[in-house]
């Protein structure tokens, strides 16, 4: 039972411990009847620690993750937006693909171009007639 009594302190200190909780666990481990000023003390401290704890942790975590190479949230951020920067500037859409364009003044045709003069000798002949 003491090792339950353990292990919960141990989640509450590392987890996010609130004043309540923390109240509760000084009643629970000073001597019965001790002083509100001396629970509310202890209180507080456990609550420090607790936050003292989380820091420890988290700064060993992003230590550990930093030496294994692995990308910060920010550092994915700021990638994200370089390639939508680039995508914009290439005129690309989001799926990757090129937009469609529209090309003012030209008509697509369908079958090979008429040469100019192929043309220009149609009309002499159809004038004639």
């Amino acid at each position: 039972m003491v090792l339950d009594d353990i292990k919960k302190t141990f989640d509450a200190v590392i987890g996010q411990l609130t004043p309540a909780k923390a109240q509760e666990m000084a009643k629970r481990y000073l001597e019965p009847g001790a002083a509100k000023e001396q629970v509310a003390k202890t209180a507080g401290e456990l609550i420090d620690l607790s936050q003292r704890l989380r820091d420890a942790v988290r700064k060993e975590v992003t230590s550990q993750m930093r030496s294994m190479g692995a990308a910060t949230q920010d550092e994915l951020d700021s990638l994200r937006k370089r390639v939508r920067d680039l995508e914009r500037a290439a005129g690309m859409t989001a799926s990757g693909g090129k937009k469609a364009t529209r090309k003012t003044g030209t008509r697509k045709t369908s079958g090979r171009r008429k040469s100019s003069k192929t043309t220009a000798s149609r009309r002499k002949s159809s004038s004639a007639a």
